[in-house]
Parts: C-alpha cells; sequence; structure tokens
C-alpha cells in the first residue's frame, strides 16, 4: 500500500479505536462485510438486473443480487426489494422519479426539525428545486403534531408524503400517516435510513404494514456498507401493480448505470447477521443504551428535544445554556467524545452555526457497551459543558468563522478535555471495535 494512504489510514484506525463513536448515522461494520465490500465484486460491471444484464460474466452477480433481494423481502416482509441504490439520497430520488412528475406537490418533515435534505428541502436539494415542497414542522414541544399534518396534508394535497426523520428522537406514528396520506390521495413513502436496524430488532415500529414503498440504506443501525434498499409492501402493489416496475426502472436506467455489486454481496452479509437471534439483542440494547444516557444529561440539567428518546438518537437543545452546537463538538471531539452540531426545532442560528447537538449510541452498542457506560459518558459530556460554559459564537456572523478556527487551535492541547480523552482511550480500550 502507498505509504501515504497507509499512514492516513492507521491514523483512522486509532481514532475509531480510541474514542466514542456518538454520530447516530455511523456504525461499525463487521470484518465480514468490509471483506466483501473490497471483493473481486468490485472489479465487475453488471448494468441491469439479474437475468436481464447488459454484460456478460454475470452469474455470480446475478446469484448474490438475488440472494440481498431474497433476504430484505423475508427480513422486512415486502414483496418486492430493490438492493441496487448507490446510498439513501439516490434511493429517494428514484422513488420520487418513480411516482412524481417534475412540479408535483411532495410533502415531508422540514430539514430543522430533524427532516432529511431529500425530503424536500426547498432551494438547495432536487427534491425541493424539481418538486413543489410543502413541510411541516414541530410544535414547541419538540413534538409532531399530526392535526397540523393533517390540515396541511388537505390544504396542498400533496403527491407523495415521504416521512422519515434524521433527528427525531420519538417514534413515528405510521398508521396515522397512511390514514393523512390516504384521505388526499398521496403515495406514503417511509424512510427508514436510521432505524431500519432497530425495526428488524422490534425496538421500533415498521412502517411496511402502512405505507406503500419504504427506503432505507445499509448502514447505520444495519451494519452494512454504504447501500441503499427501496422496498415495495403489499399495499403498494394493491394500489398499482406496476408500482416495483416503476421503481425499478426509475434505479436503471433512469438513474444509475451499474450497481456495485461489492456493496450488494456486503448488502447479502449484512442483511445475513440482521436475521440472527442476537441481532435482536442489539437492536434492543440500542434503545435501552439511548435511553440511559438521556437519562444521565437530563439528570445533569440539559434539555432534551421531545423529553427525551424513544430510538437510538437523542437531540440536546442548548439554547438553556446558551451555547452553541459547534462549540460543545468541537469540544467534545478533543475530548474523545465524536458527536454531530445539529439544528433544534424553531432554531433562531443558521444550520452551519445551529443550537444543539446530535448524538447516538448504535456504534457504542455494537461494541458491547451498556447503561452503566452510558451513565460514565453522561458525566464526560457534562463536564466538558461545565468546562467551557464561558465560550461563545460571536453574534456577528462574519466573526464566527475566525472564531471557531482560533477555538479550535486553543483547546487542542487543553488539560482538562486531554484527562477526559485518556479516561475515555482507557474505557474504550475494554471494548474493541470489530
Amino acid at each position: 500500500m502507498d505509504s501515504e494512504i497507509r499512514k492516513i489510514l492507521e491514523a483512522e484506525e486509532r481514532r475509531q479505536r480510541d474514542t466514542l463513536q456518538m454520530i447516530p448515522s455511523e456504525n461499525y461494520a463487521s470484518a465480514a462485510v468490509r471483506a466483501l465490500e473490497g471483493s473481486v465484486f468490485a472489479n465487475k460491471y453488471s448494468e441491469g438486473y439479474p437475468d436481464r444484464r447488459y454484460y456478460q460474466g454475470n452469474r455470480n452477480v446475478d446469484l448474490v443480487e438475488k440472494l440481498a433481494i431474497e433476504r430484505a423481502k423475508k427480513l422486512f416482509a415486502v414483496p418486492h426489494a430493490n438492493v441496487q441504490p448507490y446510498s439513501g439520497s439516490p434511493a429517494n430520488a428514484a422513488v420520487l422519479f418513480a411516482l412524481a412528475e417534475a412540479g408535483d406537490t411532495i410533502m415531508g418533515l422540514k430539514l430543522a426539525a430533524g427532516g432529511h435534505l431529500t425530503h424536500g428541502q426547498p432551494q438547495i436539494t432536487f427534491s425541493g428545486r424539481y418538486f413543489r415542497s410543502v413541510q411541516f414542522g414541530l410544535d414547541n414541544e419538540g413534538l409532531l403534531d399530526y392535526e397540523e399534518i393533517h390540515e396541511l396534508a388537505l390544504r396542498e394535497k400533496p403527491k407523495v408524503m415521504i416521512i422519515g426523520t434524521t433527528a427525531y428522537p420519538l417514534v413515528f406514528d405510521w398508521q396515522r400517516f397512511a390514514q393523512i396520506a390516504e384521505e388526499v390521495g398521496a403515495w406514503l413513502v417511509a424512510d427508514v435510513a436510521h432505524v431500519a436496524g432497530l425495526i428488524l430488532a422490534d425496538a421500533y415500529p415498521s412502517p411496511v404494514p402502512h405505507a406503500e414503498v419504504v427506503t432505507t440504506t445499509t448502514h447505520k443501525t444495519l451494519r452494512g456498507p454504504r447501500g441503499a434498499i427501496i422496498m415495495v409492501t403489499e399495499r403498494g402493489i394493491r394500489r398499482d401493480p406496476d408500482v416495483a416496475g416503476k421503481i425499478d426502472r426509475a434505479v436503471f436506467p433512469g438513474l444509475q448505470g451499474g450497481p456495485h455489486d461489492n456493496t450488494t454481496a456486503a448488502i447479502a452479509q449484512c442483511l445475513f447477521e440482521a436475521g440472527q437471534p442476537e441481532f435482536r439483542q442489539y437492536g434492543q440494547q440500542i434503545v435501552k443504551n439511548a435511553k440511559a444516557l438521556a437519562k444521565g444529561l437530563q439528570e445533569g440539567g440539559l434539555t432534551l428535544v421531545g423529553g427525551g428518546t424513544e430510538c437510538h438518537l437523542l437531540l440536546v437543545d442548548l439554547r438553556p445554556l446558551s451555547l452553541s452546537g459547534n462549540v460543545l463538538a468541537e469540544a467534545l471531539e478533543v475530548a474523545g467524545i465524536v458527536c454531530n452540531r445539529n439544528a433544534v426545532p424553531n432554531d433562531h442560528m443558521p444550520p452551519f452555526y445551529p443550537s444543539g447537538i446530535r448524538m447516538g449510541t448504535p456504534a457504542l452498542t455494537t461494541r458491547g457497551m451498556k447503561e452503566r457506560e452510558m451513565e460514565t459518558i453522561a458525566q464526560w459530556i457534562l463536564q466538558v459543558i461545565e468546562h467551557i460554559e464561558e465560550e461563545r459564537l460571536p453574534e456577528k456572523p462574519e466573526a464566527r468563522a475566525p472564531f471557531l478556527k482560533e477555538y479550535r487551535k486553543r483547546i487542542a492541547g487543553d488539560p482538562f478535555l486531554q484527562k477526559i480523552a485518556a479516561e475515555v482511550k482507557s474505557l474504550a480500550g475494554n471494548f474493541p471495535v470489530p
């Protein structure tokens, strides 16, 4: 291996080994998943679908893709699955491409309220630029207001409701969303990228009985490679017998060329792992850990959006402390705790300088940590907050970037943060990365 790349790789291995990976969308893939991702399947080109390829030499690729499809169908209890999307955003793009025309109305949760860019974020995304996007937020308590959503849908008559979250800590009422979508004639698309693993572990409600289409990534709580799956439910096929074909044609040739066969193989492996009895225990423990972490932070005086968590993530509202998510996230990283700054509902700050931090427990749970470790981590987070509570992001927008640049330099060698980082490393050493 090239020495420069090796040096960077080894540094990243140390970083993952010695710190706490708490970004909710990150996890550790198994050695088998990583081996398949880097296997000889990466050498193959296979435009088309199993038994209908445009290239020769795809006998084994067909077997791999069929295996991944059948495992997805069985685990999620759906009649159709497409495992070719390169990631979650392309998967959502393909669904919108199949179900709506340019200019049609789509509806989703606002990005600032915990939604995703592909759910209709205006102006800056394809979903907000090529479709007429109407979006809903959260109430003052940080909760979904289903009556308000119902009224918005009745007024705007969306063609597609694409419902999912990246930062909402409570479970969705899929049946209520289905009732709203059915009343206005909308397709209900459930984006479960963050919670797919929890669904398979019976730790989060499944949208399959209620939605017509379900999309998910295959990493995050599924612990697979960076890929995605689009699934069509029985409800979707009853509505349109050709919906599966429309989605397949939207993926290829509509938006993509050849699938990444190495990723398909790794998806088949991660679905095999998700079908094992221990995976259910893992998914259940993720939620237990998140609840324990939330309890520890709340007992320390922190405000959590939604009042806590019912899934794998929690969102801390720093406005009562007059702290910036940037300032805290930078300090936590020096202390060996890696989370991300994040907007909170009705945030007055811009997205790049939000008023919250988002953290989750999937990766820590993969390493074998449980409630006791979450209590310790909560105390470390509270100590870091107390240590930096006087740090304030400048009010003038032009002063923020220079401040953060200097702040990073200043805290890089901070003795207190380095002390916590050493304690974090000691704990992490007791729970090896897979």
